[in-house]
């Protein structure tokens, strides 16, 4: 296109010029009318309207080129650092090549915002002195301007000037309807938002609210709420993507905080608003929005939640249409940030109390268990043995360390009473000690109960539930009949001493704990290990240091010890005054084996003091014998020529498959019925088929 200069443009031209332009009712309109105006007259092939906002620092950019027809373009990162910036402090004509322009201001070429032209004008708007924006203009080719054209230009802009600042003073003057609609809009999606969120105690329940009340009124598609981990260092995120608009993806990660764009709000509190591009340089879960999109994500919006001057989260929005984060909307979107943060004060809150209550009730639960047996217990260690002295000296040994111990012994010995002396001596002291019988609890609940659950982890599972192992945190935990550990669980347990760390039933989150690790069992674990009953690398983890609880028939001088302290703590407890007992009734006692060790002995005494008239104990001798154990018929051996395998079927057909009772297979091999089914599954023996 070539440009004729224009002769004049005469009085009568200025004042066309000026009634057409007055008569535009909006913004849009006008710069639409001064584009066409400006093309007719030779002088420019495109034309656009920038103003300043001053009270937001922000900019607005009216164009017919510009993204979705006559739109309005707000960005404060872009258009407020472009030329109408430079124009407020240089009040005068700017003039450039693209070159100059591009190299000037990569960003607004990057983003498409400008249409390739060959030359640029830029002309101040003013009234009243003060510059609040700038007129356009643009040829595609051709020649720059001339002094004659740029001095048609400058008429040009000052007519726009007047006619923009009628527009504005208009609009400031007249009460406008389209703004009232909008503020009543905006208010009743804040209430609804509001009303939707705050119900929302449970994490989960709140962010996928979240997620789908910002969906539907905003039509943003990635919506994510991180918050920090229990982990120093770590984020937790919880993500909803709506590419498939019947099926949102929620996805629950954990992510290192450094480096991410996280951390930038963490630190300075403030929004952020920017332009995504894959090439940027972002933290490996924040480049998963390009994972999922691919390029279609352009725009990040991060909203700071805060609770008075504390910093709970961030509220993350992307979306692929950057009108979406107009002023309106953000300054909206800032409100709505100042709500979800309150619902999400309120679910931490609500999850803490929770957290604690459970810990409270377990606690309870666990002081009332305690306290209900501590009668079926001896209350202090009763001993003169030295056998017992042994055993005292390695307790004393151990317990200031935080090695695991493993107390080996009878059933009946005093397990549990050891290893409240290891805790009560150790520096944890200050907080209770934790058991656990491992044999008490069914399987399937087993795991639960140590490392807690999820809520909704399976079925039955409506509340979140904290483990034996959290609860112990920075404490003893004591395991009782650690033998009895299902195989399955072992692994977990393993990991849990060698890394301190576990995850509850249903979360992939790991939870950090210090626990002292005290584990008892009546079993031979060595010889388990040897049957495939107990993972090797479990047993040399707990095998740390072990102690060895001498029977009751090993230490019979401490049995007259004994007999005293249960008879007057019993007699006692059942308002009795008993302040006796014959010496015959001690040696016969003394004599006894006591296959059920201390616990068997104290049962004894118990049915002794019910039955005792008057303030001397009395115990019928003749009921306690203990008759002599029947000799066991020998264990079956292998034949000439037989194996291990063959024998072990031979005896199952021999007992028609019965592998349990004192008719059954393991007691005529001499083994354990665990012991016999453990060799069998080996040795691929089924005895359904035998039978």
């Amino acid at each position: 296109m070539s440009y004729t200069p224009m002769s004049d443009l005469g009085q009568q031209g200025l004042f066309d010029i000026t009634r057409v332009l007055l008569q535009q009712p909006d913004m849009a309109s006008l710069s639409e009318t001064l584009a066409r105006l400006t093309r007719q007259a030779a002088l420019a092939d495109s034309a656009a309207i920038v103003l300043w906002h001053a009270d937001s620092h922000s900019a607005s950019r009216y164009a017919v080129n510009a993204p979705a027809n006559n739109a309005i373009y707000e960005d404060h990162l872009l258009l407020a650092s472009g030329p109408v910036r430079h124009i407020l402090s240089h009040p005068q004509a700017l003039y450039c090549s693209e070159t100059t322009f591009a190299e000037t201001w990569p960003a607004l070429k990057q983003n498409q915002l400008y249409p390739p032209f060959a030359h640029y004008c830029l002309l101040p708007l003013a009234a009243e002195g003060q510059i609040f924006g700038g007129c356009e203009f643009f040829r595609h080719d051709g020649q720059p301007w001339s002094d004659k054209e740029s001095e048609r230009l400058h008429t040009l802009a000052q007519i726009v000037a007047v006619v923009v600042e009628q527009l504005q003073s208009r609009d400031n003057q007249t009460p406008d309807y389209q703004l009232l609609c909008q503020e009543r809009d905006d208010f009743r999606v804040l209430v609804a938002i509001t009303n939707a969120v705050l119900s929302r105690l449970h994490m989960d329940e709140l962010v996928s609210e979240v997620a789908k009340e910002i969906h539907y009124y905003f039509g943003i598609d990635a919506i994510s709420l991180v918050l920090r981990g229990s982990r120093k260092g770590k984020l937790t995120i919880y993500s909803t993507h709506y590419k498939d608009e019947l099926n949102p993806k929620h996805e629950i990660q954990e992510a290192d905080e450094e480096g991410t764009l996280t951390e930038r709000v963490f630190r300075s509190k403030e929004m952020l608003l920017l332009n995504l591009h894959e090439r940027d340089k972002l933290a490996p879960y924040e480049r998963m929005l390009f994972e999922t999109w691919g390029n279609q994500i352009q725009t990040l919006c991060l909203l700071p939640l805060m609770s008075g001057k504390n910093l709970l989260g961030v509220l993350k929005l992307a979306q692929c249409q950057k009108e979406v984060f107009t002023q309106a909307n953000l300054k909206l979107l800032r409100q709505i940030a100042e709500r979800i943060a309150i619902a999400v004060d309120n679910a931490l809150a609500y999850q803490e109390i929770h957290r604690l209550k459970e810990r409270l009730v377990d606690e309870n639960l666990a002081l009332t268990e305690q306290l209900n047996n501590v009668d079926s217990e001896f209350g202090e260690i009763i001993g003169r043995s030295q056998a017992m002295f042994s055993v005292l000296k390695q307790v004393e040994m151990v317990a200031q360390s935080n090695s695991t111990v493993l107390i080996l012994g009878e059933t009946g010995t005093g397990k549990e009473l050891i290893a409240r002396a290891i805790h009560n001596l150790s520096a944890r002291n200050s907080r209770r000690m934790v058991k656990m019988n491992c044999a008490a609890m069914p399987a399937g609940l087993l795991e639960s109960d140590l490392f807690g659950h999820e809520r909704g982890a399976f079925t039955g599972a409506s509340t979140q539930r904290i483990g034996r192992f959290e609860l112990a945190d920075k404490s003893s935990l004591f395991l009782d009949e650690v033998g009895d550990m299902p195989l399955e669980l072992q692994p977990k347990l393993l990991r849990v001493l060698q890394e301190q760390e576990f995850e509850r039933l249903g979360s992939n989150k790991l939870i950090q704990t210090d626990v002292r690790l005290i584990a008892a069992t009546n079993r031979d674990l060595k010889q388990m290990v040897a049957d495939r009953e107990f993972r090797s690398d479990l047993y040399y983890r707990l095998n740390v240091f072990p102690i060895h609880l001498p029977p009751l028939r090993e230490r019979p001088e401490d049995i007259p010890l004994l007999v005293k302290a249960f008879t007057f703590k019993i007699a006692r407890k059942m308002g009795r005054c008993i302040d006796s007992i014959p010496a015959e009734t001690l040696r016969v006692l003394s004599a006894m084996e006591w296959p059920g060790n201390v616990r068997e002995l104290e049962n004894v005494i118990e049915r002794a003091v019910l039955l005792t008239h008057g303030n001397v104990l009395q115990l019928s001798l003749p009921e306690i014998t203990v008759p002599s154990q029947p000799v066991a018929e020998p264990a079956e051996v292998a034949r000439e020529g037989e194996d291990e395998y063959q024998l072990i079927v031979r005896v199952l057909r021999e007992t028609n498959g019965v592998v349990a009772g004192p008719k059954g297979a393991a007691q005529r091999l001499g083994l354990k019925r665990t012991t016999l089914l453990s060799r069998m599954k080996r040795l691929g023996i089924n005895k359904d088929a035998l039978c």
